[in-house]
């Protein structure tokens, strides 16, 4: 820059004047012909879908409206080749120079563009390995466990650093009720309700990483029980980028499964569950609402169908549909849902379901009292920690209305805006308390008076009695949902095959990898249809012709292993009477429907002998003033001797208002009537 040395007087002075009145005016239309761009500070330029001032760069160098983009350095502008060399073709096809502190480039010219070509792969390069090394290193650390995550409620870091668990009581108990809880309902949903119908809150952590009390939800819930650090493990790579990224937004992470996480670090924290207690419990995917989808046993559900959920096609080997309309019945739908085919088959649910349970019944017996006595304790258990937790909860209620009351009695009185918010929130504090100490006093009243675990004389009882399963089973308070519980400890699922006659198969997978095969006797229209159906027609019109009775051939199939097509114990006396007739055979002489000992009187002597009419003694019957056991083949018998006949005709007289027959044996004269 030249230098006029400046001369004495006023004219000098005016020289001076002008020269830098004429550079600032220079240097400010100058200054109006530079933008500045610095709308991505901050961001990687490893890629440009969110750097907004890079894509208003190209779009203004495309316009033709930039001559000369200034930069510190060129490899800032882009550290990504398929970004740069686009820039480089459209600023030499517009005729756009690029200047850094190195000098001046023209993308136009060869030599121009290979140094810009060279400088944009080594700062590629130079990214490629910046990232390499921060990696390596972060999973070097990862590797020894101690890489710095956010720990998760529950766990906290003291002042050198170690992991240790939150010196709140409330909040470690309350975890452990959460495991507790899961381990014996198995589903994330029903933990949820449990915990809110007690008025549970759960620790959380808000965006700031302090604790708060929440309302439990199902996410919160499933988020502890899947989280590796309560098991004491240190995890890094739980999850991926999804391959269906949006466009110019992050990619979204899913979840890998337990076996494809790429560093597990276990006994690195203080654990609440033991690592095989935690695998349990990933594995239980029984409580996945999409069961069919995901050919999963789902969650048991109240239903008259026992095998919902387990019960899979012998056929095709797809997961079998339960319905209910016209009869509970399981029916193989998946070919004609996804391909239009014809249904696999169906299979009526009732005998099966029988066959299944008394199957579970006959394996359980031998481990019932010890299973039993295991549920007992894990019933004490949830209790007890359900009841600690609720006390905890009470205790740190009691602390907030105290620490309220403190805050309140040490405002300035005068100060009346912040004094009455103190009081507001002491007596919100107040109303919490008796709110949690009602719920506690609901709690223990619904308790029994009786919590001790089965001593050696209580246990030497209960050993004595035998066959509780099956009352428990049958027992109306037992719910569907139940009985489905208790058959999948041991049933892992049922394959049935509903065959071409009167016979379904139906395999039974245990736990642990045994088969046992079952053959159930099914109901069908016809006697054609059963698997010795000829054989049975063929028999019975020989003794037919032979001048059998119909009670008498029914007895002779029966004892050679035959049925009728709606009874699968035995053969029927009707259906011997219908195949009878179907052939033309008749019997001049049939016998009595029923038939007893001279001793007794059918209902039809009785009311012969009274002379009253037999319709009567049924009447009575069925509004039980008259009382009398059923005999095994449907009819009611009465002693032959003079103290009976005389109670009915008492009965029928009104002389007495009812009469009990049952407890009169044939050696006894006498009659209890009222």
């Amino acid at each position: 820059m030249a230098t006029i040395r400046p001369k004495a007087g006023a004219g000098v002075m005016s020289t001076r004047f002008s020269s830098t009145l004429a550079s600032e005016q220079r240097r400010r239309a100058a200054q109006s012909r530079v933008d500045v761009i610095d709308a991505d500070l901050g961001l990687s330029a490893a890629s440009a879908a969110k750097r907004n001032g890079f894509k208003e760069l190209v779009g203004r160098v495309g316009l033709s409206e930039i001559g000369l983009i200034l930069s510190i350095d060129v490899t800032r502008l882009a550290r990504n080749c398929s970004d740069w060399y686009p820039l480089l073709d459209i600023c030499g096809l517009r005729g756009c120079l690029i200047a850094d502190r190195d000098g001046v480039y023209d993308p136009g010219s060869a030599n121009g563009r290979l140094l810009l070509g060279l400088k944009g792969t080594i700062s590629e390069l130079e990214l490629h390995t910046i990232r390499s090394r921060l990696t390596a290193g972060l999973l070097a650390k990862a590797e020894r466990g101690e890489l710095a995550l956010m720990l998760q409620v529950g766990l906290t870091r003291d002042p050198s650093g170690v992991v240790v668990k939150d010196p709140d009581l409330a909040v470690q108990e309350r975890l452990e009720l959460v495991f507790q809880t899961f381990l014996k309902f198995r589903t994330v949903a029903k933990v949820m309700r449990v915990l809110n119908d007690r008025g549970l809150a759960l620790p959380r952590r808000d965006r700031h990483g302090e604790l708060r009390w929440a309302r439990a939800t199902v996410s919160a819930v499933a988020a502890i029980l899947k989280n590796p650090a309560y098991a004491g493990a240190f995890v890094y790579g739980r999850t991926r980028p999804s391959a269906t990224a949006c466009e110019g937004g992050s990619p979204a992470k899913v979840a890998r499964p337990i076996d494809e996480w790429r560093i597990v670090v276990k006994d690195r924290y203080p654990p609440y569950i033991d690592w095989p207690t935690y695998e349990n419990i990933r594995e239980v995917r029984d409580n996945r609402a999409e069961y069919m989808r995901i050919k999963t046993r789902g969650a048991p559900r109240n239903g008259e169908l026992l095998l919902h959920g387990i019960v899979w096609c012998g056929r095709c080997g797809h997961k079998m549909y339960v319905r209910y309309k016209g009869g509970g019945e399981y029916v193989c739908n998946h070919l004609r849902s996804h391909t239009g085919l014809p249904a696999c088959q169906h299979i009526r649910a009732s005998r099966v379901d029988a066959a299944v349970a008394d199957a579970f019944l006959a394996a359980l017996a031998p481990a019932e009292i010890d299973a039993l006595s295991r549920a007992r304790r894990a019933q004490q258990q949830v209790e007890k920690a359900l009841r600690s937790s609720a006390e905890r909860e009470l205790e740190r209620k009691r602390y907030t209305a105290a620490l309220a009351e403190r805050q309140f009695n040490r405002v300035d009185p005068d100060n009346r805006l912040v004094a009455g918010e103190l009081e507001r929130r002491w007596e919100a504090a107040l109303s919490e308390v008796r709110a949690a100490e009602e719920a506690l006093a609901r709690q223990a009243s619904a308790e029994p008076v009786m919590q001790m675990a089965l001593g050696k004389t209580l246990n030497s009882k209960v050993v004595t009695l035998s066959g509780r399963l099956p009352q428990i089973w049958a027992d109306d308070a037992t719910t569907d949902a139940h009985r489905k519980a208790l058959l999948r400890c041991l049933v892992e699922k049922v394959v049935l095959d509903r065959g071409e006659h009167d016979v379904a198969v139906a395999r039974i997978v245990w736990r642990g990898g045994a088969v046992t095969e079952l053959e159930v006797k099914m109901k069908v229209n016809s006697v054609a249809k059963l698997t010795r159906g000829e054989e049975m027609r063929a028999r019975l019109l020989d003794l037919a012709i032979a001048g059998m009775p119909d009670d008498e051939i029914a007895a002779v199939l029966t004892q050679e292993g035959h049925r009728s097509p709606n009874c699968a114990e035995k053969v029927l006396p009707i259906t011997v009477q219908r195949i009878r007739l179907g052939a033309g055979i008749r019997i001049t002489t049939q016998r009595n429907r029923w038939t007893h000992k001279a001793t007794s009187l059918s209902a039809t002597q009785l009311a012969a002998r009274l002379n009253i009419p037999v319709n009567w003694i049924y009447v009575q019957i069925r509004q039980k003033r008259l009382l009398i056991d059923r005999q095994p083949t449907g009819a009611y018998l009465f002693q032959n001797s003079p103290s009976v006949i005389n109670a009915v005709r008492d009965l029928r007289n009104h002389t007495i208002r009812h009469l009990d027959l049952r407890i009169i044996q044939p050696q006894q004269e006498g009659y209890q009537h009222v």
